[in-house]
């Protein structure tokens, strides 16, 4: 079995999701395994992976229109030091997902007609997210 590994660096533009299939797949094909194992790893606390419909964009603004209702801003919360949208984008990751694993086949990602990767930002301000791609298989 042959492991590969690569950081990507995402830069976001505030709250928002920013899809990310083109970028994890191209490091897929550079990885030369055929069959194997995507797995995501998005190493904040303030953001998270979403694999989710790619055509219809007024999808993920339900769901953002969706998690904001659920985890408003104006609500008070105990941790504030980094501002106002700190905690909630805490508690928006703890409610989605930081790790996603997808298989390959043919050396590109198994992902459904229409699935797309997306890193969800979940504060205010742009940020620049690292996002670990790790690659098993043969």
């Amino acid at each position: 079995m042959t492991h590969y590994q690569q950081i990507l660096k995402i830069k976001t533009t505030g709250k928002s999701l920013c899809k990310i299939t083109d970028q994890v797949e191209n490091v897929v094909t550079n990885s030369g395994i055929n069959t194997g194992l995507c797995t995501l790893f998005l190493r904040h606390t303030s953001a998270s992976l979403l694999i989710q419909e790619n055509a219809d964009p007024d999808v993920l603004k339900d769901l953002a229109n969706f998690l904001a209702k659920l985890v408003p801003e104006s609500a008070t919360y105990i941790h504030d030091a980094e501002g106002p949208d700190d905690m909630p984008a805490h508690i928006r990751t703890a409610l989605t997902h930081t790790s996603e694993q997808i298989p390959i086949a043919h050396n590109r990602l198994l992902l459904g007609t229409w699935q797309g990767i997306y890193l969800w930002e979940h504060r205010q301000r742009g940020q620049t997210r690292e996002l670990v791609v790790h690659i098993s298989g043969d």
